[in-house]
This record gives C-alpha cells, structure tokens and sequence, in this order.
C-alpha cells in the first residue's frame, strides 16, 4: 500500500509560472520577449536599504535568530510609519513582523479560523488567498464581481453572502490585485463597521497601499475596527520583494495564537531583512519610493490611452496597484489562455491569463503588469495591437 497524500496539499499552480518558464526559456535562446506578467516592482529595493545590506556584512551586525514577531527596531519604526502615513496611533505590540505578507495571512489565517469556518473573498481575486484558506481547512466563499461592482464587493453582497450562512471573515483588499480597484473611504468605513457589528473577522490585504493615483495612500482597516488583521509588507511599495519581509496588526485576542504559530512555523523573520527594513522609511527611501509609483501611472495612462485602439472592454478603474484588468477580443482564440499563448508565441510579449484569478469568468480576461514601465508598456501595446488586427 502507498502512503497517503494529503487532500488539502493538492492546491493548483499558477497559470502564469508556466508562462515565466516559457519567456525564461526564449531568453535563453537570446529572443527578446516583454513580460508584462509578474507583480514585482522593477526598481528593486530602495539605495538606503540595498546600503545598509551591504554594510551589514562587514560592520559586526548580529544576523542570527531574532525575536519571534520582530524586531522593537522595526517595530517602532512601523508604529511611526502609522502615525506619519494614516494619522493612526498603534503600539509596537500591535503590530508582528512575518515572512513577508504571505507568511503574515498564513500565519492569521490559523490563529483567526478553525477548519470548516466560512471565509468570504471578491471573484476575481488573488488566487493564493483561497489556496492558503483552503490549505488550512477553511470554505472559500467567492463573491462575483464584475464592473458594475467595480471588481469590489459591495456591502449588500456581504451581507446577502452572511445571510446566506454566518461567515467567520472577510478578507478585502483595497488596492486589489488583479484590478487595483480601490473602495472609496465611505465603503471602507462601512464594510469595516458592519465586520466588527457582525462578529466577522476581516482581514484587510493592504499590500499595496501608497500604490495609488487618486492621492490617497489608502484606508487602513484599523481606523474603523481595531477587530480586524492587517496585513502588509515592503515587498510593492518599498520593492523588496525577494527580502522577504511582511507585518501584520493584530488584535490582542490573536497574538498569544500568532506568537505560538510564528515560534513553532518561523522562528522568526530574516534578520538581514529586518535591519535593512529600517532604511526604507529614510527619505531618501521614500522619494525613491513615490518616483516608482509615478512610474507605474505612466503606464497605466499609456494603457488608458490606448483603449479605444485595442477595443478592449470589461476594464477595471485601476485606481491603484500595478495591474490593468480587461477583456481583450478573443479573435479565433477560445480564451484569453489560447490567446496570451499565441501572443507570446507571434509577437514576444507575455501577459497573463485571468484564468488564474477568476476561474469562473477569467477565461475571457487579462492582467497585465504596469511595474515594466511606461516605455516597454507602449511597446508591448504596439505589438498586441499588431496581434489584434489579424482577427
């Protein structure tokens, strides 16, 4: 007899790796290929940061084991990040220092929800937030959103889905990946409120905030429920996306569970990260920081202005984030799986299927990643453009 394996372990992969192993194998042919695919800010991490690394390995600096939830360093700096960003008091017990934000919501999702537990998330959305809550045992609820709804769910479909049967959270992100839509403030406070009158846990994904184009640098859920988790990380914003390094806020109620999980699952998180982590909220790191996010609203207006030459329809206000979110015409093309398939093959540029955000609707769009740049957007545009018009 074979040893069993375990039913929740078997989580789907991404669509768009198989696409990156394809565009680093033509790269390897030394064809040149635009890959407007991954989520990953293509200014790396910030001058004072990627300094500090550095002198870490000659200066004495002990990059041992460090405190399970962080260390007071960086917590103290991310109290201040609050208070200067969100006008928002917090104290450094507040706030834990993980794995990146991937680590931070695993680590949640286990303190916050028992096996069986009802979780409620918009469709389309990131795929590993329903494979993590599926790994720990939770039902994932997809609300559908569409553009009526802006790719966000309303407040009446919260409620309809809990009226339905209790739900245990709600996790929102706002900006979101893969539309970058953002609640207004209003709707925020509102769904924040009704979580905390409801006994839902809500879970706010807040990776992507000072991402914006509106001005605002967003809405942090504390501000209205201090029930809730948020979660966090240098990774967008700061660029550090390969150091590894997340934080959540959690409420009192959670952290001896978060203190638990992270001792026996993490130890900690990587020490050389955290003590980088310090330089990123140096003002020269900031300006580095707000020249990216000018960056990234090139691209989406070179995308904005292109919309009625491509014909693509369906699109999400990308208020924020990195991402545009639209229907493409499919042309001879059964999905948008077939179709970013063919584009790569006839024209280069790798874009990603919506298949992996939305596996109900997704088929029929795309994201792509404005973090290229508005110059290799413009060029990737021309040649869909080029590949469009032979439909």
């Amino acid at each position: 007899m074979s040893p069993k394996v375990s039913s929740r372990g078997r989580l789907p992969g991404f669509e768009v790796m198989h696409i990156l192993d394809q565009v680093a194998e033509l790269r390897h042919q030394g064809i040149e290929v635009i890959s407007l695919c991954v989520g990953e800010p293509a200014q790396g991490a910030p001058t004072p940061v990627r300094r500090r690394a550095a002198e870490m390995q000659s200066d004495g600096t002990d990059l041992g084991y460090g405190a399970t939830l962080g260390s007071p360093a960086l917590r103290a700096g991310l109290v201040e990040h609050y208070q200067r960003r969100y006008d928002l008091q917090v104290s450094p017990v507040d706030v834990t220092i993980h794995t990146g934000a991937s680590g931070a919501l695993t680590t949640c999702f286990l303190a916050a929800f028992d096996p069986g537990d009802r979780v409620a998330l918009a469709r389309p959305g990131y795929p590993a937030y329903r494979n993590m809550l599926t790994a720990v045992g939770c039902e994932v609820v997809e609300i559908p959103c569409g553009p009526r709804e802006r790719f966000q769910p309303s407040l009446d479909a919260i409620r309809a889905t809990h009226a339905d049967a209790p739900l245990a959270g709600l996790l929102v992100a706002s900006p979101a990946n893969p539309t970058g839509t953002m609640y207004t403030t209003e709707e925020f406070a509102a769904i924040a409120q009704w979580c905390q009158e409801a006994g839902v846990r809500l879970i706010s994904d807040e990776i992507y905030h000072g991402i914006t184009f509106d001005g605002r640098f967003g809405d942090c859920a504390w501000t209205y429920n201090r029930d809730a988790v948020v979660v966090s990380s240098f990774s967008k914003l700061f660029g550090m996306t390969g150091w590894r390094l997340g934080w959540a806020l959690v409420p009192p109620d959670l952290r001896p569970s978060v203190h638990g999980l992270t001792s026996n699952l993490a130890l900690c998180a990587p020490t050389t990260a955290q003590e980088a982590a310090l330089a990123a909220f140096t003002d020269e790191s900031l300006a580095e920081a707000d020249a990216a996010v000018r960056a990234f609203a090139e691209a989406r207006d070179v995308v904005l202005s292109r919309l009625g030459r491509l014909g693509w329809s369906s699109v999400a206000p990308a208020d924020g984030a990195f991402y545009f979110w639209a229907e493409p015409p499919l042309g001879p093309h059964a999905d948008t799986r077939a179709w970013c398939a063919a584009l790569l093959d006839e024209q280069r540029v790798a874009v990603t299927p919506g298949i992996d955000f939305d596996d109900v609707e997704g088929h029929r769009f795309i994201r792509i990643s404005l973090a290229a740049g508005a110059e290799a957007v413009g060029r990737a545009l021309d040649r869909i453009e080029e590949f469009q018009s032979g439909f």
